[in-house]
């Protein structure tokens, strides 16, 4: 498997466990439980940025274009509906 496909893969995991740790802070009642995950969650973000930079600068990753303002204020309205 090349550099790339594994960079990729493991941001894949790791996107989806960010989606999973939400679900169990938000139904999480015990407030060490939800302070655990979250810190968990903490670290796995900070690694992803990371690992997203590190896919961006070798060309492994390509960012969608900038949003412009139009676009800013259009969410910006769906949003706060």
């Amino acid at each position: 498997m090349q550099e790339k496909d594994m960079v990729n893969d493991v941001l894949s995991m790791i996107n989806s466990s960010l989606v999973d740790y939400a679900t169990v802070i938000a139904q999480s009642a015990d407030p060490n439980l939800r302070q655990t995950i979250q810190q968990l969650r903490d670290s796995d973000e900070q690694f992803q940025y990371q690992l997203f930079k590190l896919a961006e600068q070798k060309g492994y990753y390509k960012p969608a274009a900038p949003a412009d303002r139009e676009e800013i204020q259009q969410i910006k309205t769906t949003f706060s509906s």
